[in-house]
């Protein structure tokens, strides 16, 4: 059977903006810009030719369409996450590795690291904020630009200028043994590997 569904992360920002009757709140939410979100919602309601909000000044309202739309939606995303959590990876320890939305997670080779590592079950969320790893949705988290935030440990993942990537992890789990196998992971993934035009490189950040 073919579902005929419109683009997922049309529905996503529809459903958050929808929940939040903010473009704003739902831009927070999915870590991206407002622009963006409002874009995504054009889009789905140019594909569906109805108008799920009436966008009105500082105020967004949903439509009858939308109102009639959202429930079926929320619900739908409800039961994916029930699956998903339901899931368990492989491993007798579960690390949640939360990663920015615009992280190549081919960088990581995940898939060597998870057979390196078989006594770990990585799970991972993108995209993931500080605000995910403060609220424990993740163990540990990829983050663009962090370099410092009271009570974490923030590691470089590779040399050079500019904001940059960073390992984060909360001081207080930073060295259990699961996070401290995914940071040496990290340093040992060849800057120069072919398959993978620019692997991480963990180099001295603060907390290290």
């Amino acid at each position: 059977m073919t579902y005929a569904l419109p683009p997922l992360n049309a529905l996503r920002a529809f459903e958050a903006a929808a929940r939040h009757l903010s473009f704003k709140l739902a831009a927070h939410e999915l870590h991206v810009t407002p622009a963006a979100v409002g874009q995504q919602v054009k889009a789905l309601e140019a594909r569906l030719g109805v108008q799920l909000f009436e966008r009105l000044h500082k105020q967004l309202i949903l439509t009858p369409a939308g109102q009639a739309y959202l429930p079926g939606i929320s619900e739908g995303f409800r039961h994916i996450a029930d699956a998903t959590a339901q899931l368990k990876p492989a491993g007798a320890v579960l690390l949640q590795l939360g990663v920015h939305g615009g992280f190549d997670l081919r960088r990581l080779d995940l898939a060597a690291f998870r057979s390196a590592h078989a006594e770990i079950g990585l799970r991972v969320l993108q995209p993931a904020g500080l605000h995910e790893l403060v609220e424990g949705k993740v163990d540990l988290l990829i983050a663009r630009g962090v370099s410092h935030h009271p009570g974490y440990r923030c590691d470089r993942i590779h040399q050079g200028s500019g904001l940059g990537d960073w390992l984060i992890a909360s001081e207080g789990t930073a060295d259990c043994p699961e996070i401290v196998s995914f940071r040496a992971w990290l340093r040992t993934l060849p800057a120069d590997n072919p398959l993978a035009n620019r692997r991480p490189r963990l180099v001295g950040g603060v907390g290290s």
